[in-house]
């Protein structure tokens, strides 16, 4: 076991796919994501096909899709009940595995197969509340919190500097830079790299919060981009925006915020968030050189879902658009493992390709119950192929549960209930801005993707399709009926 790769699983919660310097945004700067990026694979068109934290995590920590999971919406205090894991399947091979940071399972403090947990959630209400067992309050299951009050009293916490968590108002952090969430995940993930048990190869999962909000990176990193000129959020010839002009003084509104120096600061507390965790990350990759461990280690770098940042007058996630469902995907494969020759991928990879990968490259089983796409081949040469398309959903209020086809060329949405279609030419059109579903160039090309839809919810409990046509007006739910 002692030659077995050793897995460092880096992720981020909300963070965008265009948001690296390597990928060839005007403003971010990730140096320490970029050096993975330039000397490993990295995979350009990777997408959430449940862009929100609960379903795209079932999806990374299970190998399913959502028709395996079952979770195509947001809803809290769901059981998770599988019978394989990504980490229980490394423990079951004699990994020692950890996760450090965000899970976002329910019960809180569920292992899914890790064998040691420390764990900070960020804010998540149904976790605060006194109409909960006390064991689930993030007060008692929230290590970081308990650490931050043994520093600063009962009164401290992680919301303290005013930045709500699903909100556009930002806020520099107002305690110590070094005890900032992000600095902890960094600095328990580095300890456990030097007191593991070095007999054997280890599976760590260090998942950040951030750039999810709130939006509070500390000063120096609100400074890096809040006197910048930014690039403006995309927009379309299909937006909406009287729905901001409505409802943008709401703080955490979806359609955005129609104060411009409000939007500015809310960019700038993102894109600082995100140069934060990527200088963390390098305290990560430094600790793996000081192990000696650099060359025998695997390293992905992933998130569970973008971020719309005001793209076409929308805010937050959820969205079939790019800003919510491209995320970045990175890996980086030391070099006493396997000569790697960096590249890119432009096939359509998903989240729940990880596990199956991870396994083959560990020469672990892949239990039957996983839907991914071992992505080797792709990682061992420049094969380009993963799959033709993918489906994506999310059920969100009535008006905005959605479903989407994505190739590597192209986009087709179909909004359930509305029975609305959105069509995107990802090629000559990667922000989204003409909506061209009434194209005629594009006719022939909507019926193909309108047609693998209709074939992909033919089966489904919901009534979405009769094998023959796109059915609108059937009641979304978050969990696929029998699931429950």
């Amino acid at each position: 076991m002692k030659n077995k790769p050793n897995i460092l699983l880096l992720m981020c919660d909300q963070f965008r796919g265009d948001c690296l310097s390597f990928a060839g945004h005007p403003d971010v700067k990730t140096p320490y994501l970029d050096s993975l990026a330039a000397d490993g694979i990295c995979f350009t068109n990777a997408y959430s096909a449940t862009p929100s934290c609960i379903p795209a995590r079932a999806a990374l920590l299970t190998g399913r899709s959502q028709k395996g999971h079952g979770r195509v919406g947001y809803e809290d205090n769901v059981a998770w009940e599988y019978d394989h894991y990504m980490a229980e399947e490394f423990s079951n091979a004699d990994y020692q595995t950890q996760c450090i940071g965000k899970m976002h399972v329910h019960p809180p403090r569920l292992s899914c197969g890790f064998q040691g947990l420390k764990l900070h959630d960020g804010y998540l209400g149904c976790y605060r509340n006194n109409h909960i067992p006390h064991w689930m309050h993030q007060e008692v299951s929230d290590d970081y919190l308990y650490d931050l009050q043994n520093i600063y009293g009962r009164s401290a916490d992680f919301n303290a500097s005013g930045a709500e968590c699903n909100s556009w108002v930002t806020h520099p952090w107002i305690y110590e830079e070094r005890l900032h969430p992000t600095n902890w995940v960094a600095d328990q993930s580095i300890r456990y790299l030097q007191t593991r048990d070095h007999t054997k190869p280890f599976f760590l999962m260090s998942s950040f919060v951030r750039p999810h909000q709130p939006l509070d990176p500390p000063q120096s990193y609100f400074d890096m981009y809040k006197d910048k000129d930014l690039r403006k959020p995309a927009h379309g010839d299909w937006d909406d925006i009287e729905k901001t002009n409505a409802f943008g003084y709401i703080c955490d509104s979806i359609y955005g915020c129609n104060d411009e120096e409000s939007r500015k600061n809310a960019m700038a507390g993102y894109y600082g968030s995100i140069s934060h965790v990527d200088h963390q990350i390098g305290r990560i990759i430094t600790a793996l050189h000081e192990e000696g461990v650099y060359d025998d280690t695997i390293i992905v770098f992933v998130s569970d879902h973008g971020e719309m940042l005001f793209d076409h007058s929308l805010w937050r996630k959820v969205f079939p658009y790019e800003g919510s469902t491209h995320i970045p995907f990175l890996m980086h494969i030391g070099k006493n493992i396997a000569p790697i020759i960096p590249h890119k991928v432009e096939g359509i990879a998903e989240l729940r390709d990880i596990m199956p990968t991870l396994l083959e490259l560990c020469d672990i089983d892949v239990p039957d119950s996983v839907d991914g796409i071992s992505l080797v081949k792709n990682v061992l040469s420049d094969t380009q192929e993963i799959r033709e398309y993918l489906h994506g959903e999310h059920s969100f209020h009535s008006a905005f549960s959605n479903h989407y086809i994505v190739t590597p060329q192209d986009k087709f949405i179909w909004y359930s209930e509305t029975g609305q279609e959105q069509y995107f030419d990802l090629i000559n059109d990667p922000r989204e801005s003409h909506d061209a579903i009434h194209d005629e160039t594009y006719q022939k090309r909507i019926d193909e993707l309108r047609n693998i839809l209709i074939q992909e919810l033919k089966d489904r409990e919901e009534g979405y399709s009769d094998g023959t046509k796109l059915i609108k007006g059937k009641k979304a739910v978050n969990m696929i009926p029998h699931h429950k």
